[in-house]
């Protein structure tokens, strides 16, 4: 199949570059459209009971929510006037005045009329120099209620006093204008020192730059395929971010593999483009498409997952990977056979070197792979000891919530709440609420009884009547502290196990972002990661099978690589909900963990950590058949594909930490960094010591039931993906 795809990019060349470049002018003008077409839910299961019972308040009485869409706060940045003053009265109800009737159903401040002295002090802070105001948005469902807020935001603003406007719902608006404004700056940085480096690596500016062109080519790819979808399913703000510098990733990834093994078919073959690319597709190109598989695998786990966001990712990331698979294995060939020889035009000015056989880097890792098979056992009990190591503060994990606390410290969404909590009363107009729906027909007597019950729970505070009718009441109860903490966790528990009023025939405890929310997709997420991680080691054991015709190899890698990624989530948890990194990256410890952020990185990174351990397993593969010696095929593979390997995995890593230390998000920065490490330790540890041991002490075995033989014929080399000899018309490293 590669060998006919190798040679139908050759005789068709012209005519995919030809529809490569309508593709891009298309690409950039139709797939820009795709920032106006996301979506900014998805957040939770809807099979939750906290969803079910969000979803039967405001379906049987509308939008009257108990707690409000959006609070603003107003202070006198002097300190001298209070909510008394004219001055304060008049700039505050001015801008709730001018407030559009299209964005905003209604609000209330301290001057509203109506209220009574204790409805009213609730608007007050503690020291009578500041006050807030509640705000109902308009609109169908949060999307559009989040964009009304977009709407109002500026528009709240008092004149001459300080104006914080979020609360609710919000912190969803505010981190996914964040992940936006990230996405550009990511690119930004990332792109310039991308180029530096593939530079320094291919010592050549054609060669340097067609992975870079890949990858910009993927990005806008990404664009096209991610507006596709929104045609059929939601995608969110964040699944693109992480899909296009995912599809970004792998796409210079592929195409250092590929442009560096064309180059050296090319010294091999004495210039002979098509035979060149024909062995190029077998061997780099066949190692490529199953890496991408296996990418594609891991991000199928994310439709196991219940919350729609969930299936936002997988399904953008897994058209976003199979786009980078369809560039790098026939945009990319045809460019190659173009180019021919001239892959290596525009060298740099650099010192040529005589001789790529032996080099210092070659004699480091030539030594790395001999001291490892030397003394498999001691390595390998190191490895697997450090990694578990790492993986051991995933025994202080603490379920959690995203909220306004993974914003940064100066956002609004992170002010008001803050504030809130600080500055004016707890049982306030704008305290925490949770929303308890009692279907059916329940007297008042029986109701009045229920509610001191949920009033008397630990944790639990004022609870009364929102609204009610004859076939639906809407309760509330008021909490203290953040939605994940642990005793507002165990009161949704201790409601949910009340003994029913009579005459209720369901009771259902919700609320927006409240404990119900974070305790049920906790717990979906948590039901469903095993069979995603079922699917996905299962799905991918048989991939490698497929790869390798062997039982023993896909089953290490499989472990090896469940290993890696509980090590790095043991670091996410240390780093992150411990706050072991907090100095070094200035973000608030919130003290808990997202498992669905960990799930998310779980199943992208899942395909990562497997790619580069592909690569160095197949060039192992071609030399036990050319030799027959499992040791001699290590310390070759390991020392052949080290430097190669080396720099794809930074590469890779100058992607995803990008968006890790720029983003200004806890949530991005989590996913981030979450994605660099598993890389990272993959990329060394996994690849350089686990591995090598683990195939040394496994020997023979390894390739176990497969038939093949050693060769006694060494003199074709077409079929090895990474061969060792490199002669000066390579023009650089590889």
């Amino acid at each position: 199949m590669f060998s006919w795809l190798g040679h139908f990019t050759y005789v068709r060349r012209r005519a995919l570059l030809i529809a490569a470049s309508l593709f891009v002018l298309l690409a950039g003008l139709w797939g820009s459209g795709v920032f106006g077409a996301l979506d900014t839910g998805g957040l939770e299961s809807p099979h939750a009971e906290s969803y079910r019972a969000n979803e039967l308040l405001e379906g049987h009485f509308g939008h009257r929510p108990a707690q409000a869409d959006a609070v603003a706060i107003y202070s006198d940045p002097t300190g001298k006037l209070s909510v008394d003053d004219p001055a304060f009265e008049n700039a505050v109800t001015a801008a709730l005045s001018s407030l559009p009737q299209t964005e905003v159903a209604s609000w209330t401040s301290y001057w509203s009329p109506g209220l009574t002295a204790e409805q009213r002090a609730g608007y007050v802070s503690k020291d009578g120099h500041a006050t807030l105001a509640t705000i109902i948005l308009r609109g169908a469902d949060n999307q559009e209620r989040l964009e009304s807020y977009g709407e109002i935001e500026q528009q709240v603003r008092a004149q001459g006093l300080e104006t914080h406007i979020a609360g609710g719902s919000t912190s969803v608006f505010h981190l996914q204008r964040l992940a936006t404004e990230n996405l550009a700056t990511a690119n930004m940085i990332s792109l310039p020192i991308l180029l530096i480096l593939l530079l320094v690596i291919f010592r050549g500016v054609v060669a340097a730059a067609i992975p870079l062109a890949l990858g910009i080519v993927a990005i806008l790819g990404s664009l096209v395929m991610l507006r596709a979808l929104t045609y059929v399913t939601d995608i969110s703000i964040f699944a693109m971010e992480i899909s296009t510098l995912l599809g970004l990733g792998l796409a210079i990834d592929y195409g250092l593999f590929m442009v560096s093994r064309f180059r050296e078919e090319l010294a091999r073959r004495a210039g002979d483009v098509r035979q060149s690319l024909v062995a190029t597709m077998n061997t780099a190109g066949h190692t490529v498409a199953f890496s991408g598989l296996t990418v594609v695998v891991g991000l199928c786990g994310l439709l196991f997952f219940p919350q729609p966001i969930s299936q936002s990712f997988g399904f953008g990331g897994i058209a976003v990977v199979l786009f980078d698979l369809v560039a790098a294995l026939v945009v990319l060939p045809a460019v190659l056979a173009v180019l021919g020889p001239r892959i290596n035009a525009l060298r740099l000015p650099w010192p040529r070197r005589r001789s790529r056989a032996v080099t210092r880097e070659d004699r480091a890792w030539k030594w790395l792979a001999t001291s490892v098979t030397r003394r498999p056992l001691p390595w390998l009990t190191g490895g697997l000891l450090a990694l578990l190591v790492a993986a051991a503060p995933l025994l202080s994990l603490q379920q959690g919530i995203t909220n306004h606390r993974y914003l940064p410290a100066d956002n609004e969404g992170q002010v008001v709440p803050t504030r809130l909590a600080k500055d004016f009363p707890k049982d306030g107009p704008a305290g925490a609420r949770m929303d308890i729906a009692i279907a059916g027909p329940v007297e008042r007597s029986a109701l009045d009884d229920y509610l001191r019950s949920v009033a008397d729970l630990d944790g639990a505070g004022t609870a009364g009547v929102h609204l009610a009718d004859a076939e639906l009441t809407w309760a509330t109860v008021t909490f203290q502290g953040e939605a994940d903490d642990s005793q507002n966790l165990e009161l949704v528990r201790d409601i949910r196990a009340l003994e029913p009023p009579p005459g209720a025939t369901e009771i259902l405890v919700g609320g927006p972002g409240g404990p119900a929310v974070s305790l049920d997709n906790s717990d979906a997420t948590t039901r469903a990661l095993p069979w995603a991680l079922a699917f996905i080691g299962l799905s991918t054991l048989v991939l490698l099978f497929l790869a390798f015709r062997s039982v023993l190899v896909p089953i290490k890698a499989v472990a090896v690589a469940f290993l890696s990624l509980a090590a790095t989530c043991g670091i996410i948890v240390w780093g992150f909900q411990e706050g072991g990194l907090a100095g070094l990256m200035d973000f608030y410890v919130v003290g808990t963990t997202d498992v669905w952020a960990l799930g998310l990185v779980i199943t992208i990174a899942f395909g990562l950590v497997t790619d580069y351990e592909m690569f160095l397993v197949s060039r192992v593969h071609e030399e036990y058949i050319a030799t027959g010696d499992n040791r001699r095929a290590i310390i070759t593979g390991l020392r052949s594909t080290g430097s190669l390997i080396t720099r794809a995995g930074l590469l890779m890593v100058i992607v995803l930490a990008t968006m890790g230390f720029t983003a200004t998000s806890l949530f991005l920065i989590t996913i981030g960094v979450g994605l660099t490490l598993a890389v990272v330790i993959d990329a060394t540890l996994v690849r350089s010591i686990v591995v090598p041991a683990a195939m040394q002490l496994l020997g023979g075995a390894n390739w176990w039931p497969s038939r093949s033989r050693p060769s006694s014929n060494r003199a074709d080399a077409s079929d090895e993906p990474w061969p060792v000899p490199r002669t000066e018309a390579t023009s650089g490293p590889f």
